[in-house]
């Protein structure tokens, strides 16, 4: 196998590269803000933003304590209500998750978390009442600026004094 000296090769494969003019690079630059530029104006926000949010909740009716079956029903879309108002909350507040891992020996022992959610929710629309087998689910909906609105409201009540 033969060698070729570094010193012959280096012009050959050098001639091939040339020095781009400044200007040629600051063409590059602008081409390459407008194409940011672009992008940016086609990104779609991480949260959707619907002009109602809406929240389902669910009950089982032989879970309900009464003795007569009408009782039961009407105390399942009670309940399967308040949960989906329940559902509502998160979506405006958030949760509040409380959580604690205890790690012995280099193994998790125990792992435990709660979550909880506070909040005030009003003008709600009740969108359906859905009879199942053996439970009901109840949808309600909310718009957009009753949301801002409670946010509001909540964000002066929960300021410091």
């Amino acid at each position: 196998m033969k060698f070729i000296p570094i010193s012959i090769l280096a012009p050959a494969v050098l001639a091939g590269c040339a020095v781009a003019p400044v200007d040629q690079f600051q063409q590059l630059a602008v081409k390459g803000a407008a194409y940011d530029a672009h992008l940016a104006s086609e990104k779609k926000p991480v949260i959707k933003k619907f002009e109602t949010i809406t929240a389902t909740g669910y009950a089982v009716v032989d879970s309900q304590r009464s003795s007569d079956l009408p009782s039961k029903r009407l105390m399942a879309i009670r309940a399967a209500k308040l949960d989906a108002y329940r559902s509502l909350t998160e979506q405006v507040f958030g949760q509040h998750i409380d959580a604690s891992t205890t790690v012995s020996d280099l193994t998790v022992t125990s792992d435990s978390f709660r979550a909880r959610v506070e909040g005030v929710v009003y003008g709600a629309r009740l969108v359906s009442i859905t009879p199942n087998e053996d439970s009901y689910e109840v949808t309600l909906s909310l718009d957009q600026d009753t949301v801002k609105e409670l946010r509001k409201i909540y964000e002066i009540q929960s300021a410091p004094r």
